[in-house]
């Protein structure tokens, strides 16, 4: 016991800085298609299967865990998001206010990125189960630091006195977000009956930010509008842009339920609350609520039916409300209402840092799987799915979205479970979206995305 407490002690916090260093998400929104390397290969399915062995699949049901084996479950991801932008050409190139992106495809640098996990049940003596799981769930990133890429408007003058074009996608340089969240649960679960499990518990969250680049957003900031409506002179905004990593913490709760409806028929339903996160206090100008960001609420509802103990088909829906988070799901905009947009708004609050500041515009996503399992053998088990689920962003808010395109719609899995080890394969095929720049509504811009993820994982 002593030897698996100091291996949990030195393992944990490594696994930590390495999500909290590493996270690069973007699939169903900005969470992944599922967790775990079983469910993974199954499209992110398996919330009514009471088939699912590893430990880790908590963090899909917890009433799961009386199912899974009391092993340590340790699994590592290789993710590779391919992210592009596109922007057309524009009539008035800066002109009249406008604020346009400069032409041309361009490219996201980064391009591969680990994600851990680490998850163990530990059996209690009244039959019920204690379970820890520790993961990567959420994120973005985004670097855009081709030496072509511009933008053109008075915004990238620093005196806002003429039309200038300056280096990067809004003209103040390199541009980019880098969001990683972190997701520590402990889950108390049992059985009341044979056809019935539950479990229930907190679950901790720790999130990383840094947004470089945006500068030229300044002028639509609370912090700049405030002072130049009081005192006709504009303030600096010096939580909006290249302040580094800042930290925001929080928790919430999940819960699930598992019931068997007959011999071969199960389902599952389990809700993970919205997380009230801290504040990015160096990002409160960028931010709607001075820099909130809190992690929205998710319900997934799973069918799975059993032929004998050989094959096994999940049907899952996994419903994201984005909607809940200001920063994520207010829209772009929202920006016009700030009194020094140029567009006639009075509203404070709407512009960037406001109770109703500008965000992402991301709309709730519901999301629709399909798992495939086939047992060959007792050591030897293979996997496959689809998922499908509309992204969450609207034409209107292409622009700012250009930080964090997050477009895909569709994921194809294949897995495989041999003796100990797990294995899946993701492949998002290319999505693209394109609406007109809203600074700008003579340019087209065009997001595009697509992904490639291998996951191994080891049970002992």
């Amino acid at each position: 016991m002593n030897v698996t407490r100091r291996y949990f002690t030195a393992v944990l916090p490594a696994l930590l800085m390495l999500t909290l260093s590493g996270t690069a998400l973007a699939t169903n929104g900005y969470f992944t298609h599922g967790v775990g390397t079983q469910s993974k290969g199954m499209a992110g399915t398996g919330v009514g299967s009471d088939n699912m062995r590893g430990s880790i699949i908590a963090a899909s049901n917890p009433a799961l865990t009386v199912f899974a084996d009391d092993n340590w479950e340790v699994g590592l991801s290789i993710f590779s998001p391919r992210r592009s932008y596109k922007a057309g050409t524009s009539f008035v190139n800066g002109q009249f206010g406008a604020f346009t992106i400069g032409a041309g495809k361009f490219h996201s640098s980064s391009e591969y990125f680990p994600i851990p996990y680490l998850a163990k049940n530990f059996r209690l003596g009244d039959g019920n189960v204690l379970n820890l799981t520790f993961y990567g769930r959420g994120g973005m990133n985004t670097d855009w630091d081709n030496s072509n890429a511009s933008a053109t408007s008075m915004a990238c003058d620093p005196t806002g006195q003429a039309v200038v074009t300056g280096p990067g996608p809004y003209c103040s340089g390199d541009a980019g977000v880098d969001l990683s969240q972190a997701f520590i649960a402990l889950n108390y679960a049992g059985k009341s009956s044979d056809s019935f499990a539950w479990g229930i518990g907190p679950v901790f969250a720790v999130q990383v930010f840094e947004a470089k680049g945006v500068a030229s957003f300044t002028p639509f900031t609370k912090t700049f509008a405030e002072s130049y409506v009081l005192t006709g002179m504009p303030a600096p905004a010096d939580s909006l842009t290249d302040n580094g990593h800042d930290t925001s913490v929080g928790y919430g709760f999940v819960g699930g339920i598992w019931w068997a409806m007959g011999s071969s028929v199960s389902a599952g339903l389990s809700y993970q609350s919205k997380i009230s996160m801290s504040e990015f206090d160096e990002y409160a100008d960028l931010f709607a609520e001075s820099g909130g960001f809190d992690i929205p609420s998710s319900t997934k509802l799973g069918i799975s039916f059993g032929r004998g103990s050989d094959v096994r088909v999940n049907f899952d829906v996994e419903h994201t409300r984005y909607s809940q988070v200001a920063s994520v799901g207010n829209s772009m905009a929202n920006i016009l209402n700030c009194p020094t947009a140029g567009m006639g708004g009075t509203d404070l609050e709407s512009c960037l840092g406001g109770k109703n500041g500008a965000g992402f515009g991301w709309d709730d996503m519901t999301t629709y799987k399909l798992g495939f399992e086939w047992m060959a053998n007792e050591a030897t088990i293979w996997r496959a799915g689809y998922s499908y689920g509309k992204q969450p962003i609207q034409e209107v808010d292409v622009t700012f979205n250009i930080l964090a395109p997050g477009v895909m719609e569709q994921h194809v899995t294949i897995g495989l479970t041999k003796n100990n080890w797990n294995f899946s394969l993701m492949y998002a095929p290319s999505k693209t979206i394109e609406g007109q720049n809203l600074m700008d509504p003579t340019q087209i811009i065009e997001l595009e995305m697509r992904q490639l993820e291998f996951e191994l994982s080891y049970a002992f």
